[in-house]
């Protein structure tokens, strides 16, 4: 499973939308239960999947799919 596929996986799960409405350009305008309270679910989920601790001054512009991948990419997971 590449990082894209266990990404839409912890999204899906944590936001409870079907995997297949996560795409590559998938941003949080996107998905309705991508809210604030989402959000907060969904980087904990982040740390959780992918082994690693996310700053709170970077949780502002983690709200695509392609910010958190080019994050994801940028702190050596890809």
């Amino acid at each position: 499973m590449n990082t894209f596929e266990q990404l839409r996986e912890t999204m899906a799960l944590t936001l409870n939308v079907r995997p297949d409405l996560i795409c590559e350009a998938t941003d949080q305008e996107d998905v309705g239960s991508w809210d604030s309270l989402g959000h907060i679910n969904l980087m904990v989920a982040l740390e959780n999947t992918f082994d690693m601790v996310l700053e709170v001054e970077d949780f502002a512009r983690l709200i695509s799919v392609p910010a958190i991948l080019a994050y994801l990419k940028d702190h050596g997971i890809e």
